[in-house]
């Protein structure tokens, strides 16, 4: 039975395939990014999660006196770079596929898009960056033996002796936390830019779906990235459960309620919210990355693989 004249049928249900082209531009703009300035900005973060006592100043003198500019690099290679090179696949088809779903159910646009970020971050939380994660917290937190006149363990020498104590479940420690920080980050980003670009279209009279400027895009992205920040007593929780720090107050076989109540205790409401400003920096780089520069990587991704990108970015 055809429509009734003068109404439109809403278009098909098209489930988009995740290519090839996406997933090796999500791979190289992550890569970049955190080669660049993202690890510094993670390990300057971990360290003042780890080190509550310190403020911006001295942790960047903590992580100096570590190993100078190297110092800022620690875990880079090969847990950030495997972190970031598979991440965006892991998140871009999960996240693809939720979506599609949630719309098949009938959830609008905007809804189906936070459930697709927030699904697509827990699976990338349990798939890759729970154990890549706590390798690097415990690259960066680890006391260093070179101290006492010996020499320091390498990082697969580290990753082992965990396994060998510990099993699957030390190397994936703190994971769960990395899943909550995960959905609430990719559900609020995704939000929050959301509202930032509405407000950016209002203000600029785009109103009507006119393509936004890099500038304008960046801002949006970045505000999002920004204020998604607002759940970073969830990292802090993260980086204690993970950390090699030793403190004999600290509870055994902690939980999430358990870490929260311990670092509550000793520090206050400040210590669960120490190292949200480099934090947001991270956000706002990381932006700067996918936005800025992913325009260019998409013209160099189709001539290298004769594929036209459709990733957004």
């Amino acid at each position: 039975m055809s429509a009734p004249t003068g109404i439109v049928a809403p278009p098909a249900l098209e489930k988009k395939p995740v290519k090839f082209s996406n997933l090796l531009l999500g791979a190289g703009l992550n890569m970049f990014e955190v080669t660049t300035l993202g690890q510094p900005l993670e390990v300057v973060k971990t360290t003042m999660a780890a080190n509550r006592s310190d403020g911006f100043a001295g942790a960047l003198a903590r992580v100096w006196s570590r190993g100078g500019v190297l110092g800022f690099y620690q875990g880079l290679i090969p847990w950030a770079w495997i972190e970031a090179s598979t991440k965006g696949a892991v998140l871009l088809f999960v996240a693809s596929e939720a979506e599609y779903y949630a719309k098949s159910f009938g959830a609008p646009n905007f809804v189906a898009g936070i459930t697709g970020g927030m699904t697509g971050g827990l699976a990338q939380a349990y798939a890759t960056m729970g154990f890549c994660t706590c390798m690097k917290t415990v690259e960066i937190t680890k006391h260093k033996v070179a101290a006492a006149g010996m020499k320091p363990p390498g990082t697969m020498e580290t990753f082992m002796d965990i396994w060998r104590r510990e099993g699957i479940r030390g190397i994936n420690r703190g994971v769960n936390a990395v899943a909550v920080r995960q959905v609430t980050n990719w559900g609020s980003r995704f939000g929050l830019s959301r509202v930032a670009e509405n407000g950016i279209r209002k203000f600029t009279g785009k109103e009507h779906g006119e393509k936004l400027g890099v500038m304008e895009k960046i801002i949006a992205s970045a505000l999002g990235g920004g204020l998604s920040a607002w759940n970073q007593p969830i990292e802090v929780i993260r980086v204690e459960m993970q950390s090699k720090t030793e403190d004999p107050n600290r509870p055994k076989n902690l939980t999430v309620g358990k870490t929260a109540r311990y670092i509550y205790g000793n520090n206050g409401l400040k210590g669960l919210y120490r190292g949200v400003a480099p934090r947001i920096g991270l956000g706002v780089w990381q932006t700067v990355c996918m936005v800025a520069l992913g325009d260019i990587a998409k013209e160099a991704v189709e001539k290298l693989t004769g594929d036209k990108v459709t990733a957004k970015h």
